[in-house]
């Protein structure tokens, strides 16, 4: 049974349709990530999956309790880091965590112990007692995420949880989402960041005009989009020869040539260098360097979507 199920999810607002038959699952210690640009949908999405929206139609389960007709149960397992941030600023650190711990049931011995696992682990026990509204930006995204995990969710929704961060921060918490899906919790990823996406994520669902017009692992969307990976050679090329022995490379595209540089684009290069490199042997060509470079994120979801996440 997956952590999270969300089957032909639809949301309307009178005529206008915000999110149309999305379907996605996710299961223990997997990192899931919902990409779109502005106006995707991905915010109303996300506020159904949290039930803050009822759905139109469809459905969210997350450990197989609907999220409409068993919410006290879903929200059990379920934990939020919001993109705004929950804090209260008046209150110290430990004072904020304890009050999530509370309201998810912990008491006693047991709330000390785990108000204080968390804040260790956000690196922020030893300013545990100072009020929030002393803490920096950084400080508070990383307290916004220790009162998330208070209470061992085993599905964690995280909404642009490293977002105006410094970059020690954002590593730190880069590295607590790890932890996370390393102990077996189910977590839905959602930035801004291409970067993060792509270390993070083992799948990822790309979402525009309310629809997910991709979804699969890396991989699986490079091949969906046809991407070609970059092969830069340098050496010595005769302009003259090369484009010759190319023709033996049906799908490959030439983007550069010059005496002293051979850029192509190849389908599966990183698999077929010792037949690139065969052909070229020879007929004066050399070759000193070769440099592979694979379709990142960021170009699969320009190509896809017509649109840079930002916009």
């Amino acid at each position: 049974m997956p952590h999270l199920e969300v089957r032909s999810l639809r949301k309307e607002y009178g005529e206008f349709v915000a999110v149309e038959s999305v379907d996605f699952a996710a299961g223990k210690g997997q990192v899931f990530g919902l990409l779109g640009p502005n106006g995707a949908g991905k915010s109303t999405a996300i506020n159904c999956i949290c039930g803050l929206l009822r759905p139109t139609k469809g459905s969210v389960r997350i450990l197989g309790h609907d999220v409409v007709t068993e919410p006290k149960a879903a929200r059990r397992s379920l934990g939020i880091v919001p993109q705004e941030l929950a804090l209260y600023e008046d209150l110290s650190g430990r004072h904020n965590v304890a009050y999530w711990a509370s309201a998810y049931g912990l008491r006693g011995g047991e709330r000390q112990r785990r108000v204080d696992e968390v804040l260790d682990a956000v690196a922020l026990l030893d300013r545990a007692d100072d009020k929030v509204s002393a803490y920096s930006g950084g400080m508070k995204r990383r307290l916004n995420f220790a009162c998330g995990i208070v209470h061992r969710p085993r599905v964690l929704l995280l909404d642009e949880p490293t977002v105006a961060v410094d970059p020690h921060s954002r590593r730190k918490l880069l590295d607590l989402v790890q932890a996370q899906a390393e102990a077996g919790t189910c977590v839905l990823y959602t930035t801004h960041y291409m970067e993060e996406a792509q270390e993070l994520c083992d799948e990822i669902a790309i979402l525009d005009h309310g629809k997910i017009i991709a979804d699969g692992t890396l991989d699986e969307l490079r091949r969906t989009t046809d991407e070609r990976d970059v092969l830069t050679l340098r050496g010595n090329f005769p302009e003259a020869r090369v484009p010759p022995i190319l023709h033996q490379l049906d799908d490959a595209e030439l983007v550069r040539l010059d005496e002293h540089l051979l850029v192509l684009a190849l389908p599966g290069a990183s698999g077929r260098l010792t037949e690139v490199l065969a052909l070229l042997d020879g007929d004066g060509v050399s070759i000193a360097e070769v440099t592979l470079a694979q379709p990142t994120l960021e170009s699969l979801f320009l190509r896809l979507t017509g649109r840079q996440l930002r916009a």
